[in-house]
């Protein structure tokens, strides 16, 4: 088994600082930059899981530079260049306090609240009689504020975000319109390699007053894919479908117990559990870029990293 990488401690010129997410090493560079480093790491329920899973860094951050690729005549986004497999460096932008989810069927966290007995999320109405993985009518946004680490993210209808003033009026008509525009064509990216796009979440920050595309896009820790082949046929039966995303992960650790809450324990992971989710993830790049994953690179060390991205910056000064 390929070896993961779970932690970084880079130091680059002007640097400013280094923020550690769930998932991500995001070095501030002259509050100007930010280098991404996408690491081996994973999340669920908001809690960061003792083990990392080898190649899923480099699967996220290739598969978000060639979404973003494919989206920049939608908006603008903030990536500049992808220097290594598992880093992005792009523009440093102010991030809004929200983040913008976008449903195109009834299923996971939203199918467990509407089973619920919830007939609205996010303030959006429901209608009843819905099943599970069901495709609604329209696409809808349900949006959540920003956890910090350790946090759970929680849902918050747009006139809540607007009273408090997390975002702006006009701003967030802006953020409803890309959002949209970006879930469309991710949805029709996904359907050309035989995959439904489920349920994404799209992240916005301003630059020089411009709302800009940041973060990830269309991956499998921000979204979630049905295999488009079998999908009615296995919704008329009332089935599972057979879904490429991070919810198998979840599925398993609520299985084992485990769903974040105060005093449950973390289940062991296994060698083999986490070799079954590396190949996951590499089956998912594999679908939705319709192109062979690259395991050749030389493998995955932070001085591999420094020098790449050491490399690209001194080209931006």
């Amino acid at each position: 088994m390929a070896k993961a990488l779970v932690k970084t401690d880079l130091h680059f010129d002007g640097q400013k600082s280094l923020y550690e997410g769930k998932v991500r090493d995001v070095y501030n560079i002259d509050d100007k930059y930010l280098a991404m480093v996408v690491t081996d790491r994973i999340s669920a329920f908001d809690v960061v899981l003792p083990k990392g899973i080898p190649f899923k860094g480099q699967v996220l951050n290739q598969i978000a530079a060639k979404a973003l690729d494919a989206t920049a005549d939608i908006c603008p986004n903030w990536k500049i260049a992808s220097p290594d497999p598992m880093v992005t460096v792009g523009y440093k932008c102010e991030p809004f306090a929200v983040e913008m989810i976008v449903r195109g069927y009834l299923t996971g966290s939203s199918w467990r609240d509407y089973k619920a007995g919830a007939r609205s999320i996010c303030g959006v109405p429901l209608p009843e009689g819905m099943h599970e993985h069901q495709k609604f009518e329209k696409p809808i946004i349900t949006p959540t504020t920003k956890a910090e680490l350790g946090l759970h993210d929680e849902n918050i209808s747009k006139e809540d975000i607007i009273a408090r003033g997390l975002v702006s009026a006009e701003d967030y008509a802006v953020l409803e319109k890309y959002a949209m525009q970006l879930f469309e064509r991710g949805t029709e990216i996904a359907a050309k390699h035989g995959l439904i796009l489920v349920d994404t979440k799209y992240e916005f920050g301003k630059k020089d007053g411009e709302i800009y595309l940041i973060d990830e896009v269309h991956t499998p820790d921000s979204s979630r894919y049905f295999y488009a082949d079998g999908y009615q046929e296995r919704f008329d039966r009332g089935e599972q479908q057979r879904q490429l995303s991070k919810e198998f992960v979840r599925e398993w650790l609520m299985e084992h117990g485990f769903q974040g809450r105060k005093g449950d324990v973390m289940p062991e992971l296994t060698d083999a559990f986490v070799d079954s989710v590396s190949e996951r993830y590499i089956e998912l790049y594999e679908h939705i870029t319709g192109e062979k994953f690259d395991r050749g690179v030389e493998p995955a060390t932070e001085e591999r990293i420094a020098n790449n991205v050491k490399n690209m910056l001194a080209r931006l000064v």
